[in-house]
């Protein structure tokens, strides 16, 4: 049996609110907070953190809850000078590192002194990890003569929470922050 094509007249359902945002790097559907109240704001992080952490230790329903950073900003702090030497050095050393994880690939299929492949992989590794990082160093011709760190900071935390439940969350962390007060 087959069903009538739809007319025109028939209304069409619209999803009530946009889909989640998926996000690859998580792997699972991340979800904007709706419907939400800030019940406090700190200058921090860790102090945040900890505001939902006692309200997590009072029995609140944490899962209705968000800190949200704002006014982000991406600051690199510069480490050092970075020369051709620095450069085969770091190389040695992650070279190093792989030589050792293809080394033990190999130990696992041969029948012969593992030590020795083991050994042979990480200087081979150490080898060419130091003459390709000084030279991918010395091909920029000196554009980015330095290392640095990344991170993305907030200029302030806001621990957010369902409207239904803003009071008990109120309440909570102004007992919080009374406590700490005295």
């Amino acid at each position: 049996m087959t069903t009538p094509p739809a007319t025109p007249e028939e209304p069409v359902a619209v999803p009530p609110e946009p889909a989640p945002v998926s996000d690859p790097a998580i792997g699972e559907l991340a979800e904007l907070p709706r419907g939400t109240v800030t019940v406090a704001r700190f200058a921090d992080y860790a102090s945040a953190q900890q505001a939902v952490d006692y309200l997590s230790d009072n029995g609140f329903p944490v899962q209705r809850s968000a800190i949200i950073g704002t006014d982000l900003r991406l600051v690199e702090n510069v480490l050092g000078r970075l020369t051709v030497g620095r450069a085969f050095v770091a190389g040695l050393a992650s070279g190093a590192w792989f030589g050792l994880f293809v080394g033990f690939l190999f130990t696992l299929f041969s029948s012969s002194s593992w030590i020795g492949i083991l050994l042979a992989s990480v200087l081979v590794g150490a080898l060419w990890g130091g003459i390709f990082g000084a030279l991918s160093h010395a091909l920029t011709r000196g554009q980015r003569d330095f290392t640095s760190r990344s991170s993305l900071q907030a200029g302030e935390y806001a621990v957010t929470v369902d409207a239904e439940v803003a009071d008990e969350a109120r309440v909570l962390v102004t007992r919080q922050n009374w406590r700490a007060a005295n």
